[in-house]
C-alpha cells in the first residue's frame, strides 16, 4: 500500500514540476514552448516503445487526424512535418529495423505475398528514380517519408493485425479522432452558413484542404457500414458507429469534395457487383471495353462536356453537375492543366521521370498559356499533379505509372477473391468494408493525390495490411469472440 502511494506522490510531483517549468518557459523562454511541451509525449512514446508497442500503434491511429503540420504552426522551412504523427512514424520505422536486426523475426508469408512484392518493387523504383532525379535532395525526402509511412502503417501493422481482435479497435481509434475533426469543422463551417467557399479551409489546421478531408471520410464510410452489419460487435458500440456514420455522411456532404462523393458512389457500385457474384475478369473486360469506347468517341465527349458551364458555387446539386464542367470551373480546368503538364514532362523523361516529389517544382515551364487558369501558379504551390497515376508518370516515368496500376488492379482482384474465399461471415464483412474503403481512394486518386501525407497514408497502407492479414491468417477461421 505504501509503495503504491509513494508512486502516486512521485507522479503528482513530476506533474507539478512540469507545470512550474511550463510557467517559466512561457515567461522567460517562450521560443522553446513547443519543444518543452513535447517532452511528456516523447517520454510516453519511449515507455510504450519499450513495454507495449501495440499501444503505440493505436496511439498513432488516434493522433494522425489531429496532427498539425509545421507550416500550420507558422514554420516555413524546407521540412514540413506533421506533428506528432510523422516523428512517431519515423520512430516506429526505426524500431521495426532494430527488431529485424536483433531478432531476425519475420514471417516469410508476409514478405513473399504478391501485395508485399508489389510494394517492394515500388519502393525499389522510387529509390532508382531518386538517384536519377533532377533534385536528389527532394527525392530523398520523398523516399524517406514513404519509408516511414510503409514500415509503420503496413509492415509493422501486420504484426498488430495478426490478432483479428486488434483490427476494429485500430480503425476505431482513427475514426473517433476524425470525428473530433468533423465536429470542429462543422462548427466552424456553421459560422459561415455552410457556404461553398469556406468549405475549402474550415478543416484547417488538421487537414490542408477539403479534398484530403473528404477523401479520409469517404474511406471510412464503407468500414462503418460493415461494423453495423457485423453481429460480433455489441449494441452499445453499434450505436456509436451509427452516430459516426451519420456524422461522416453529413461531414463529407458539407465538405463539397466531389471526388470523395464519386469514390463513395463507385464503392457502392463495386459492392453491388460483389453481392451479385460478378467475376472480376469479366468486370475488367467490361471496363476495358468502356474505356476503348470513351477513347474512340473522345472528341464528341469533350464537345458535350464543353457545353456544361454549371458553377460549383451555386448549390449542392449544381456542385454535382459541375464535376463535368471543363469550360468554366476553375478547379476542373486547373486539374486539366496539371495533368497536361504531367504528360508533357513524361514525354521529356519517359523512363526515369524527373524524380519522386519533384513535380511541383518542375512543372511550371510546361504550362501552356492557353491552359492556365485564374488559380494557376509558377511557384510550386496549390498542390502537385492532382493524380496518383499521372504524378508517378511524370516523376518516376512509365514504370512508376505501371507499378501504381499494378497495385490498383491487384487490390481489386484481391478484394474480389477475399469476398469469395473467406469462410467466416464476420471477417468477410470486415474485409469487404476495408476493401471498399480502398476503392474510394483509388477512384479519388484519379483526381487528387495524398499518399505523400500522413492523413491518408495511414488508412491506405493499414487497409492493405488488414487485407493481407485476413488472407494469410484469418480467412479460414470461424469467429468465436467479439471483435
Amino acid at each position: 500500500m505504501l509503495k503504491k502511494l509513494s508512486k502516486t506522490y512521485i507522479l503528482y510531483l513530476l506533474v507539478a514540476l512540469f507545470v512550474i517549468g511550463n510557467v517559466y518557459v512561457l515567461v522567460k523562454k517562450r521560443d522553446y514552448f513547443f519543444e518543452y511541451n513535447a517532452i511528456p509525449f516523447i517520454l510516453i512514446v519511449g515507455y510504450y516503445a519499450i513495454y507495449n508497442l501495440q499501444s503505440l500503434l493505436f496511439l498513432l491511429a488516434f493522433i494522425t487526424p489531429l496532427s498539425v503540420s509545421l507550416k500550420e504552426l507558422g514554420y516555413y522551412g524546407t521540412v514540413n512535418l506533421s506533428l506528432p504523427a510523422e516523428p512517431l512514424m519515423a520512430g516506429l520505422m526505426l524500431l521495426y529495423f532494430l527488431n529485424k536486426v536483433y531478432t531476425n523475426n519475420y514471417d516469410r508469408r508476409i514478405n513473399f505475398h504478391p501485395l508485399t512484392i508489389i510494394i517492394y518493387i515500388q519502393l525499389f523504383w522510387i529509390f532508382v528514380t531518386m538517384l536519377t532525379s533532377e533534385d536528389v535532395l527532394i527525392s530523398l525526402k520523398f523516399l524517406i517519408s514513404r519509408c516511414w509511412f510503409l514500415f509503420s502503417c503496413y509492415f509493422l501493422a501486420n504484426y498488430l493485425f495478426k490478432n483479428k481482435k486488434n483490427i476494429v479497435p485500430f480503425l476505431s481509434a482513427y475514426m473517433i479522432s476524425l470525428a473530433i475533426v468533423c465536429a470542429y469543422t462543422i462548427f466552424t463551417h456553421s459560422k459561415y452558413g455552410f457556404d461553398h467557399k469556406s468549405a475549402d479551409w474550415v478543416m484547417s489546421p488538421f487537414y490542408n484542404d477539403h479534398t484530403a478531408y473528404g477523401a479520409a471520410l469517404a474511406m471510412f464510410i464503407p468500414v462503418l457500414v460493415s461494423f453495423l452489419v457485423m453481429k460480433s460487435i455489441n449494441r452499445f458500440n453499434k450505436m456509436m458507429y451509427l452516430f459516426l456514420l451519420i456524422l461522416f455522411i453529413v461531414a463529407v456532404t458539407l465538405s463539397y469534395a466531389r471526388a470523395a462523393w464519386l469514390g463513395v458512389a463507385v464503392a457502392f457500385a463495386v459492392f453491388i457487383t460483389l453481392i451479385m457474384k460478378f467475376n472480376f475478369k469479366v468486370l475488367i473486360t467490361v471496363l476495358f471495353t468502356f474505356g476503348v469506347l470513351m477513347f474512340s468517341f473522345q472528341d464528341d465527349i469533350l464537345i458535350a462536356l464543353g457545353r456544361n458551364n454549371t458553377d460549383a458555387e451555386e448549390g449542392f446539386l449544381n456542385n454535382i453537375e459541375s464535376v463535368a464542367n471543363i469550360s468554366t470551373d476553375a478547379s476542373n480546368l486547373e486539374r486539366l492543366n496539371r495533368w497536361s503538364c504531367a504528360v508533357r514532362m513524361w514525354q521529356d523523361m519517359p523512363v526515369f521521370g524527373w524524380g519522386p516529389g519533384t513535380y511541383m517544382f518542375m512543372y511550371a515551364p510546361y504550362q501552356l498559356s492557353s491552359q492556365k487558369t485564374v488559380i494557376s501558379t509558377n511557384f510550386g504551390t496549390n498542390g502537385n499533379a492532382h493524380s496518383e497515376y499521372l504524378g508517378p508518370l511524370a516523376e518516376e516515368g512509365l514504370p512508376g505509372l505501371l507499378i501504381v496500376l499494378c497495385l490498383m488492379f491487384y487490390t481489386f482482384n484481391f478484394g474480389y477473391r477475399l469476398y469469395k474465399e473467406v469462410k467466416d461471415p464476420e471477417i468477410r464483412i470486415l474485409g469487404t468494408g476495408v476493401f471498399l474503403g480502398l476503392v474510394t481512394y483509388f477512384i479519388h486518386g484519379f483526381i487528387n493525390n495524398f499518399l505523400d501525407t500522413d492523413k491518408l497514408s495511414l488508412p491506405f497502407w493499414s487497409f492493405l495490411s488488414i487485407m493481407l492479414c485476413i488472407d494469410l491468417f484469418h480467412k479460414g477461421e470461424e469467429q468465436k469472440e467479439e471483435l
